[in-house]
């Protein structure tokens, strides 16, 4: 292959600085929230560069909210971001590309085979990352994407400079040498020191991240209670489940919302709950308690949800799948949502915007001013306990943990 292994080489560290960099954003981004606030986001092709985000709308947002950006988040609060692995991985191979940079003979072929090894690792992360981002969350992280990109590179410069390494030297130099390539024996102890060395930069940071993570319990169960949950109307929808009773508090086209679905169905504690809904539409075609319509479309969609009985559940997917496109199109035209309901959904059109839907929507909103709610959604109360706001993202794992277990459940009100 064209060039040295030291050329590939300086193009595996300049990949990896590229990963470090984007990877090492992202962790900043991750960390931030740690203190159960609010934050800008990085979201850019230029780390530092570009202005923060501060919306909560775009794909970085999306990503790093999501159920699959840390792992061990039951036993940690947000639990261990997978960028701070990334970081690891990319600064191995800065380490392995600045040897082979620093070492005046070259690298032997087996550790330039070693080091093409490890750069099998991020670049098979991203591809999976790169389908759960597009076929899940249906987002575009710039610096998920920038992170891709260098993984891809850093790849290129570990296989150029493994294959321009050539034949072992001592064969190049013996006319009568078999031709055979040499035997691989000395490649495994190598790729056991990478394994190891993979071990050590990895592990490093992520028991420092587990030493000083923030602990929340004492967050728990703070933030109120219902006051009077009794569903003397019928207005609590049934999700299911078996368990612990909860009841949550969702906007059928809030973003929101169906990234909190996402986390609690990722969870695998969603199943410990014997879930209700009860729909708050913010859309001011019904909801008396907000100015305007931040989600156009809402309040059709929750009657639909109302008159749908027993396929309640699949009328919240489908609205989940086609939020953007629901509320864009109620905007422009108010009817647009009961028409694309009713294509989905035709054995709603004798219930949907009645009299009678419309009285239920009214005493679901009127169950949320009995139980004094904040109007706002996501909400979630297990067993008549309020999740925290700041649980209900990437603490919603521990929350629901500590919240379930038997010694929390004793002792709640």
């Amino acid at each position: 292959m064209p060039g040295t292994p030291r050329t590939w080489a300086a193009l595996l560290a300049l990949a990896a600085v590229a990963g470090l960099v984007f990877t090492g954003t992202s962790t900043y981004d991750f960390a931030q929230y740690l203190d159960r606030q609010v934050h800008g986001l990085h979201c850019s092709f230029l780390p530092g560069l570009g202005s923060v985000d501060v919306t909560g709308a775009s794909g970085c947002h999306v990503t790093l909210m999501s159920p699959y950006s840390s792992v061990l988040r039951q036993a940690l609060w947000g639990g261990i971001p997978m960028s701070l692995l990334g970081m690891g991985t990319f600064a191995l191979l800065l380490y392995r590309a600045l040897l082979v940079l620093l070492h005046r003979g070259g690298a032997e072929r087996p550790a330039l085979q070693a080091t093409f090894a490890l750069s099998l690792v991020p670049v098979a992360t991203s591809i999976v990352m790169g389908v759960i981002a597009l076929q899940v969350l249906d987002a575009a992280c710039k610096l998920c994407i920038g992170t891709y990109g260098a993984s891809a590179l850093a790849f290129v410069g570990a296989l150029g400079a493994m294959l321009s390494a050539g034949r072992p030297q001592a064969a190049l130099d013996d006319d009568d040498a078999d031709p055979t390539p040499a035997p691989t024996g000395a490649l495994a102890p190598r790729l056991g020191m990478a394994t190891v060395q993979l071990g050590i930069f990895n592990l490093l940071p992520v028991a420092a991240w587990a030493a000083m993570s923030p602990a929340h319990e004492r967050y728990i169960g703070t933030c109120g209670e219902l006051t009077d949950p009794a569903d003397k109307h019928g207005v609590l929808i049934d999700l299911g489940g078996q368990g612990t009773p909860a009841v949550e508090v969702l906007d059928p086209l809030c973003p929101s919302c169906k990234g909190f679905e996402q986390r609690l169905d990722a969870s695998g504690q969603g199943a410990l709950l014997d879930r209700q809904l009860l729909l708050f539409p913010l859309d001011a075609t019904c909801n008396w308690m907000v100015s305007s319509s931040l989600h156009p479309g809402a309040c059709t969609v929750s009657e639909a949800m109302l008159c749908a009985g027993g396929d309640a559940r699949a009328v919240l997917d489908w609205a989940f799948e086609r939020q953007e496109e629901i509320r864009t199109a109620t905007a422009e035209d108010p009817e647009a949502a009961a028409r694309m309901v009713l294509a989905a959904f035709p054995q709603v059109e004798g219930c949907l915007g009645k009299p009678a839907v419309r009285s239920k929507l009214n005493q679901s909103l009127r169950w949320a001013v009995k139980n004094q709610l904040p109007v706002l959604t996501p909400q979630l109360f297990v067993d008549g306990r309020r999740v925290c706001d700041a649980d209900t993202d990437l603490g919603l794992d521990y929350t629901l943990a500590r919240m379930l277990a038997p010694a929390a459940t004793e002792g709640a009100p």
